[in-house]
C-alpha cells in the first residue's frame, strides 16, 4: 500500500473516510502503471508496523576564539570507530582528522608514522573533472598538507614507540575563505588526545600574515594575497616544533617578531584539546616499546667508542669513505658479539652503533667547537658557481657547496603553460613551477623512480616559495616559468643549493630579477639536563653536512636576498627547541647567506640578454580579437596548422598572442604566417609576402597582408621592359613585393623591381646603386618635398648616420611620395640640363664673375666619370687637390637636381661620433659615416669631394667619398 500510504500522507483528508469509500473495500488494488486491479476476495491482513527506536549520538564540543574567529571542536557525532577523531569547525568550513593505530607488536626500529591528507571537490559543490569523474592520486597540494601536519607531531612520540600510525585528514565542507591545512593539523592533534596512543602533546598551530606593516592572526585567502608574510607556527606550551614561512623579502628582525607574537596565539589552542579530552578521551594504553638495556648499550660503547672517534677526529675522509669506515667497525663488532653469542646485542647493533656515533659527534662540537669536516661552527663549505652551463636551453647553471651539487635549469613558456591547480582555496593556476629531483646516483644508491615522492615535493616548494618572492610581476613578465633542479650529489642540504642554482639559471634565462637569492642551512647540537628535560648548552652549526643533519637536533633552512627572508622552513628531532634559540640561529644564517650571495654575484649579477641565434625565443603580439578569431580558425584547425608546420606554441588570450619558437628562424617563419593570415598595417616601403591570383594585361593582382588585394602592374615587374607578363610570374606563384603607394581610385600599388638590384646603365659609367632592403627596415626613396631647405633644418642623428650605410627606415608620412628614376629617365635628363647649360653659358659664366668677387670655388670636371659636378657655393676658400684651369662653375645645387651618383664639392658642417653633417650648398644637408680603417681626422670647414650614394628616411642624402682624394 505504498501510493495509499504517500497519498495520506500528501492528503490528510483521506484519513477520515470511511471504509466502505475505500478502495481496498470495492475489491480494487492500488493503482499501478495506469491500470486498475482487483485485490483477492480474501486479502492477507497487513502485519502491524513497528516503531524503530531514536538513537541518541553523545557528542562533545568545545568553542573558543583566536583572532576574532570562533573555532569549535566537536567529537562522538561521526566517525565512532576510529581510535580518535575530531571535526574542526571555523565559519563554514570543517575538517575531519582521525587516528588509528596498529595492534600488534613492533618489530621494526623507526615509526612508521602515515599521513594522508585530502580534499575532495564535493566539499565545495563540485563534481570533478577528471575522466571517471572522481578524486585521482594525491595532488602536489594534498601531499604538503600532510607533511606540514606530519612535521609537529612527529617528535612528540615516546622513543621506542615503533607500532604503525595513521592519520587521515579530510576536509567536510570549504567556503574557500579559510585554508583548511592548518585547521586540519590542530583537529589531528585533538584527535590524538582522545586516542589511546601515547603521545606528547597537544600542540597549536596558527597562521600569521602581515598586511600594511601590521600583523594578523587566522588571515582568510583574500587578507593573504595582500599580506607580505605567510607564517605557519606550531608549538607545545614552551617550545617550538614546527615553522614554514613564505615572504616577500622580511627582515630578519620582522620575522622573529612574527614568531614571538604566533607562539602565545598558537597556546590558545591547547586548553581546549585538554578539556575535550578530560570529557571524551580514552586511557592511553600501555603500548610494548622497543628500548635498548643499558647493558647492551654500555657493551657496545666500550667496543666501537674508540674506533668511530678516530674515524670522525680524521679530516681527510670524505662522505664515502668515513662510512665505509665505520661500517667496518660494525662488521667488526658484530663478529665479536657472534662468537660471544650475543643475540639482543646483534639485534640492535645498528641502532646502538648509531647512538655511538651521534654521541662522539655531538661531544666534539660541543667540547671542541669542530665539526666532522674540521671546519669552525659558522664556516661555509667551498662554493663553485656555473651560469649558462647548457647554453643550448633557455636558461641553466651548476651550483656546488662542499660535495653537495645541483643542476639547474630554466624553461620559458607561453602563459597557456601555467599549471592548473583544482585545490578548494587559493589562485585557479600557477604560472612559476620549481621540480626537485633526488635521484639515487647521488648518494650511490640503487633506487627506483616512481611518481610523486612527498620529500622531493617538500623540497621543490621550498625553493620555489624562495625565489617567487624576486620574480617580476606578471604584468611585466607574463611568461610561465619551469625550473627543473636536479640532484648530482648530496651531502647536506640540497634544497638551499636548489635556490641558489634557480637564481642563477633566472637570470642566465634572462628573467628581470632585481637580486640574488640565496640559502643556507642552520643545525643546533644541544645537551639535555636528563632530570629536568631542558637545554643546559647547544651549539648552533652553519651549513650543515648531511651526517650533522642526521645526528642533530634540527635543520633550519632560511633563504632570502639581502634585503630579507624570503622562505624557511624548521625540522625538529628533539620534542621542542626554545624559541629563544630559534630566533638566535637568524644571524649565523644571514653571515652565511651574504657569503654566498657574494660569490653568486661574481658568476653572474644581470640578467642575460639572449642575442645568440639559436636561443629559443618568445615574442608577444598585440592584435585585435577579430584578427586573432581569423588566426585561430574554425575549432582551432588554422593555429594547429602553425604549429605543426613551424614547431612553435603559440598562446591566445585577450588581444594578445604569445609565441614561443625554438629559435629566431623558427619565430620569423611563424611571424610570416601570422602576417599573411592576419596582415599588419601597410606602409609605404614595406616588404610583403603575397600570392598571384589573377594576371591581366597591364598586370597581375596579388593577394597578401591577410587577404588584401594589391596590383602589381606591368611597368613594376623588372627593370628590363617586359613583353609578356606570363614569361615572368605565374598565378599562385609567391613573390616578395613592395608597397609603393595607391593609385587615385585607392588600390594599393606593388611593385617587384622595388626588391630587385638595379642594372648599370648602358649610356654613361655612372653605377646606380641598389638599395639594400630587408623586411623590419625597407630603404625607400623620398619625395623632394621631403628634402632639408635653408628655412627648416633637419637634425642629423648619430643613429643615422649608424643606419646610412645599412638600412633605412620607411617614411611614416600619410602620403609620402617617391622620385623613382630609371636609368633611361636619367640619361634624358642629362640631355637637358646639358642643353639649358650651353644655351645660358654666356649668363652663367658673368653671374659667376660677380660671385667670384665673394666666394671662390672650382671644380673640375672629372675624366672618369660624366657625372656633374656641382659647386657647393662656400665661402672663397679653395680646394687644394682641384685644379684650377680645368674648374667648371655650374648653377647652385637643389634638392630637386641631387640624384644617385652625382658627385659634389661639400664642406663639413659638424663633426659626430660616427661620422659627418656635411654643408651640400643651398642649407641642403648631406651626411657620411665613418669607414672602418678610414681617414676620420676632418676639421669644420674642410671641403671634400662626395658622392651621392642614397637617401635617409627623413630625405637626407647619404654620401660617399671619392676615391681619388
Amino acid at each position: 500500500m505504498p501510493s495509499i500510504m504517500a497519498a495520506s500522507r500528501s492528503n490528510p483528508l483521506l484519513n477520515s473516510l470511511p471504509r466502505f469509500l475505500t478502495w481496498r473495500s470495492l475489491g480494487f488494488r492500488t493503482i499501478c502503471s495506469g491500470r486498475l486491479g482487483f485485490a483477492p476476495s480474501d486479502p492477507d491482513p497487513e502485519p502491524p508496523v513497528s516503531t524503530a527506536g531514536t538513537k541518541f549520538l553523545e557528542t562533545f564540543r568545545e568553542e573558543f576564539e583566536i583572532g576574532s574567529r570562533l573555532i569549535t571542536f566537536e567529537t562522538g557525532k561521526i566517525a565512532r570507530f576510529a581510535n580518535g577523531s575530531v571535526v574542526l569547525g571555523m565559519e563554514e568550513t570543517k575538517v575531519l582528522s582521525t587516528v588509528t593505530s596498529s595492534k600488534g607488536d613492533s618489530v621494526r626500529d623507526f615509526l612508521p608514522l602515515t599521513v594522508d591528507y585530502q580534499e575532495k571537490q564535493f566539499a565545495q559543490g563540485v563534481i570533478p573533472s577528471t575522466y571517471l569523474r572522481r578524486e585521482g592520486a594525491p595532488k602536489e597540494r594534498e601531499l604538503l598538507c600532510g607533511r606540514l601536519i606530519d612535521r609537529p607531531i612527529r617528535p612528540l612520540f615516546p622513543a621506542g614507540f615503533y607500532h604503525e600510525v595513521q592519520v587521515m585528514a579530510s576536509v567536510l565542507s570549504s567556503d574557500g575563505r579559510r585554508d583548511p591545512d592548518v585547521m586540519a593539523a590542530n583537529a589531528t592533534s585533538a584527535a590524538l588526545m582522545l586516542s589511546d596512543i601515547p603521545w606528547g602533546g597537544p600542540i597549536g598551530v596558527i597562521r600569521v600574515g602581515r598586511i600594511c606593516g601590521q600583523f594578523v592572526v587566522n588571515p582568510t585567502m583574500d587578507e593573504l594575497s595582500l599580506s607580505d608574510l605567510n607564517l605557519v607556527y606550531a608549538c607545545t606550551k614552551d617550545k617550538t616544533l614546527m615553522i614554514d614561512v613564505q615572504a616577500g623579502g622580511i627582515s630578519e628582525k620582522d620575522l622573529e617578531a612574527g614568531l614571538r607574537l604566533a607562539h602565545p596565539e598558537a597556546v590558545k589552542y591547547l586548553e581546549p584539546q585538554i578539556r575535550l579530552a578530560a570529557k571524551a578521551g580514552k586511557h592511553k594504553k600501555d603500548y610494548k616499546l622497543s628500548l635498548v638495556s643499558d647493558r647492551t648499550l654500555e657493551k657496545v660503547r666500550n667496543l666501537t667508542e674508540a674506533k668511530i672517534e678516530a674515524v670522525f677526529t680524521d679530516p681527510s675522509y670524505g662522505k664515502f669513505e668515513r662510512g665505509e669506515a665505520l661500517d667496518n667497525i660494525a662488521q667488526e663488532v658484530k663478529r665479536t658479539l657472534e662468537e660471544e653469542c650475543d643475540t639482543e646485542s646483534v639485534t640492535v647493533l645498528s641502532k646502538v652503533v648509531d647512538r655511538v656515533r651521534k654521541g662522539v659527534v655531538r661531544n666534539r662540537i660541543l667540547a671542541e667547537g669542530f665539526r666532522v669536516d674540521g671546519r669552525h661552527l659558522d664556516e661555509v663549505r667551498p662554493l663553485y658557481c656555473e651560469a649558462g652551463y647548457l647554453p643550448n636551453l633557455h636558461g641553466s647553471s651548476l651550483f656546488s657547496r662542499g660535495d653537495t651539487q645541483v643542476l639547474c635549469t630554466v624553461t620559458l613558456g607561453a602563459p597557456r603553460d601555467a599549471q592548473r591547480l583544482d585545490s578548494l582555496v587559493g589562485p585557479p593556476t600557477k604560472r612559476f613551477m620549481l621540480h626537485y629531483s633526488f635521484p639515487p646516483f647521488s648518494i650511490n644508491e640503487v633506487g627506483k623512480r616512481v611518481g610523486l615522492n612527498r620529500r622531493e615535493v617538500g623540497h621543490g616548494t621550498l625553493a620555489e616559495k624562495a625565489l617567487l618572492a624576486v620574480l617580476p610581476p606578471e604584468d611585466d613578465f607574463p611568461y610561465t616559468v619551469r625550473i627543473n633542479s636536479e640532484v648530482m650529489a648530496s651531502d647536506g642540504s640540497t634544497s638551499m643549493a636548489t635556490v641558489c642554482g634557480g637564481s642563477m639559471a633566472m637570470m642566465d634565462a634572462g628573467i628581470p630579477l632585481q637580486e640574488h637569492v640565496a640559502g643556507v642551512s642552520v643545525g643546533l647540537v644541544s645537551e639535555v639536563d636528563p632530570s629536568t628535560g631542558e637545554i643546559k648548552d647547544y651549539r648552533i652549526v652553519t651549513d650543515i653536512l648531511g651526517l650533522e643533519d642526521h645526528l642533530g637536533d634540527m635543520d633550519f633552512k632560511i633563504a632570502g636576498t639581502r634585503k630579507g627572508v624570503t622562505a624557511v622552513q624548521l625540522d625538529i628531532k628533539p620534542a621542542g627547541i626554545p624559541l629563544d634559540i630559534i630566533c638566535e640561529c637568524l644571524e649565523p644564517a644571514l653571515k652565511g647567506r651574504l657569503q654566498i650571495l657574494a660569490r653568486m654575484d661574481q658568476e653572474i649579477s644581470a640578467p642575460r640578454t639572449q642575442d645568440h641565434r639559436n636561443s629559443p625565443r618568445l615574442a608577444t603580439l598585440k592584435f585585435s580579437n577579430d584578427a586573432l578569431r581569423r588566426l585561430i580558425g574554425p575549432l582551432g584547425v588554422l593555429k594547429r596548422k602553425i604549429e605543426e608546420d613551424t614547431g612553435a606554441r603559440m598562446s591566445v588570450s585577450d588581444e594578445t598572442l604569445t609565441i614561443l619558437a625554438k629559435n629566431q628562424t623558427v619565430l620569423e617563419r611563424v611571424q610570416e604566417k601570422i602576417d599573411f593570415i592576419i596582415g599588419r598595417e601597410i606602409e609605404v616601403g614595406g616588404i610583403y609576402k603575397g600570392i598571384i591570383s589573377s594576371i591581366k594585361e597591364y598586370g597581375a593582382f596579388v593577394e597578401f597582408n591577410g587577404g588584401q588585394q594589391g596590383l602589381l602592374h606591368v611597368s613594376e615587374l623588372s627593370h628590363e621592359p617586359v613583353s609578356k607578363i606570363s614569361d615572368v610570374i605565374s598565378v599562385g606563384q609567391q613573390l616578395s613585393l613592395m608597397c609603393i603607394g595607391q593609385d587615385v581610385r585607392g588600390n594599393i600599388k606593388l611593385s617587384l623591381k622595388a626588391t630587385l638590384p638595379q642594372l648599370k646603365s648602358k649610356k654613361n659609367n655612372v653605377t646606380e646603386e641598389p638599395v639594400p632592403v630587408i623586411k623590419e627596415a625597407p630603404k625607400v626613396w623620398t619625395s623632394v618635398g621631403n628634402l632639408p631647405n635653408e628655412q627648416e633644418e633637419q637634425k642629423i642623428t648619430d643613429a643615422e648616420l649608424m643606419l646610412s650605410r645599412s638600412t633605412v627606415k620607411p617614411s611614416t608620412s600619410s602620403n609620402p611620395g617617391f622620385l623613382i628614376r630609371s636609368a633611361a629617365e636619367c640619361d634624358e635628363e642629362d640631355k637637358t640640363v646639358s642643353l639649358n647649360q650651353g644655351s645660358k653659358s654666356n649668363s652663367k659664366t658673368l653671374r659667376a664673375t660677380k660671385r667670384d668677387r665673394k666666394q671662390k670655388t672650382k671644380v673640375p670636371e672629372s675624366d672618369d666619370s660624366d657625372a656633374s659636378i656641382y659647386s657647393s657655393g662656400h665661402s672663397s676658400h679653395t680646394v687644394d687637390h682641384l685644379n684650377d684651369e680645368d674648374a667648371k662653375v655650374v648653377s647652385p645645387l637643389s634638392a630637386k637636381s641631387l640624384r644617385l651618383g652625382m658627385k659634389i664639392a661639400a664642406k663639413v658642417y659638424q663633426i659626430r661620433a660616427l661620422g659627418l653633417v656635411l654643408d651640400l650648398g643651398n642649407g641642403v644637408r648631406g651626411m657620411y659615416r665613418f669607414e672602418t680603417n678610414g681617414k676620420r681626422d676632418f676639421e669644420i670647414g674642410d671641403e671634400l669631394l662626395v658622392k651621392c650614394t642614397s637617401f635617409s628616411s627623413k630625405g637626407l642624402p647619404v654620401m660617399s667619398l671619392v676615391d681619388d682624394q
